[in-house]
């Protein structure tokens, strides 16, 4: 019994004793917004025309070079520095016929007339399935026409309605595995243009930006939608969704390019090992272009490797610009994959000409253009960001306007009529 109550007195003594605990808490992070403004319908349809036609420039630019070396653009065309005719063969993802004109467009800008359609479908509400769904149909609506009479007696027209099979029948293959079940699905997915980590929701997802009311709905919207995406690519398809909001939102380069570092619903940045690889790429190509912009360069150093940076033909900056443009070219090849269309060199190409132009468009896309690789989807990702800032009426003029009536005219895609369907 004694026993008894000197364990109680030692309990008693120590919940007196007991020290209370202190922690600090986590910090909390707040969401990443645009302004809080409110855009006119006039000002907004600006801007929305503005990214559509600043796309397809981008895509035009690059059309004729499709995939080249810069060695080669600069061999055939000297500094490119405005609209070359699209002088190539026609093929399902390009242009659907040879040798077009100045200021034609390829599958960069179909997607995005594509896109206008779908949010036309679902009055602007995007999700996986009404997406898979409207690809299943078009892609139907396709293959039935096969059996029109003008088809059936023409091998021409049969060739042509073909090639727009082709191009789509890649995605619809996704699109109908994701309907069916998850293991029809992860199977197509991974066998989407032999399972590399290409750059499919980078040519539709930055129109998801457009419709979306925060850069944090931009991206969960837009990763929704990236079915056609493996891995990281999923996260930069969902960035530039979140770019281009900022975009319409903004005049500062730095905001628009500090958003992917805090738009992170999905917890990339904590990933084992390897943290948020677009980020790192990011942080990369913007330290890369301000230490060059820092050297200073004497031209002794330029003599020494004047056939290594002789500027091209129609280069209208000075030889110093030339060589820092060249420096971050050789830096970026350093880093190239074995497939252009990797979605991370999109990625890295796009932000590095984003820094080195610093909001200048002609200067972003010229930089794009001239590197080459898969130049024109850069290209028609850094338009529409740019466009999305600037408006359609701060363009380029003549640019603008060739890309306006020539995809009106020769390619039957009507920017304006696409920029009104979606502002309604």
């Amino acid at each position: 019994m004694r026993h008894y109550y000197i364990l109680i007195f030692f309990f008693t003594v120590a919940c007196k004793n007991e020290v209370k605990t202190f922690d600090i808490p986590s910090p909390t992070n707040s969401n990443y917004e645009s302004a809080e403004i409110h855009l006119a319908d006039s000002v907004y349809y600006d801007k929305v025309l503005g990214a559509l036609v600043g796309s397809a420039i981008g895509d035009a630019m690059g059309a004729s070079t499709e995939m080249w070396h810069r060695k080669d653009i600069q061999l055939s065309y000297g500094y490119i520095n405005g609209l070359t005719a699209a002088v190539r063969e026609q093929s399902p993802e390009g242009i659907w016929e040879h040798n077009l004109l100045s200021g034609a467009t390829t599958d960069d800008t179909r997607w995005k007339s594509l896109m206008v359609h779908y949010f036309k479908a679902n009055h602007n509400t995007v999700t996986p399935d009404n997406f898979a769904l409207f690809i299943i149909e078009y892609y139907n609506s396709l293959t039935k026409a096969l059996a029109n009479k003008d088809i059936q007696t023409s091998t021409d027209a049969l060739d042509a309605q073909i090639e727009k099979i082709d191009w789509i029948k890649e995605w619809a293959r996704v699109a109908m595995a994701y309907k069916k079940d998850k293991k029809s699905y992860l199977q197509a997915q991974n066998r989407f243009y032999g399972g590399e980590m290409s750059c499919a929701g980078q040519l539709y997802t930055p129109m998801i930006g457009l419709i979306s009311k925060s850069p944090l709905e931009a991206y969960q919207k837009a990763y929704d939608l990236s079915l056609f995406d493996i891995g990281y690519a999923k996260d930069i398809s969902a960035l530039v969704s979140t770019m281009t909001h900022m975009a319409l939102r903004t005049q500062e380069m730095d905001s628009i390019m500090n958003s992917p570092k805090f738009i992170d619903p999905i917890g990339y940045a904590d990933s084992r090992l390897v943290g948020r690889i677009p980020n790192i790429i990011l942080d990369g190509a913007q330290k890369n272009v301000r230490r060059i912009n820092q050297l200073v360069l004497i031209d002794s150093l330029l003599l020494k490797d004047s056939i290594v940076f002789r500027a091209p033909k129609g280069y209208a900056g000075s030889k110093i610009d030339w060589v820092r443009q060249e420096m971050l070219y050789q830096l970026l090849e350093k880093d190239k994959r074995s497939i252009a269309f990797h979605s991370a060199e999109i990625w890295q190409i796009l932000v590095t000409g984003l820094e080195f132009g610093n909001g200048d468009f002609e200067k972003t896309m010229q930089f794009i253009v001239n590197y080459g690789r898969d130049n024109d989807t850069v290209a028609a990702v850094a338009g529409m960001i740019l466009g999305a800032k600037l408006g359609y009426k701060e363009l380029p003029q003549q640019l603008r306007e060739t890309i306006l009536n020539v995809n009106k005219e020769n390619l039957g895609i009507d920017l304006e009529a696409l920029a009104k369907e979606m502002v309604q």
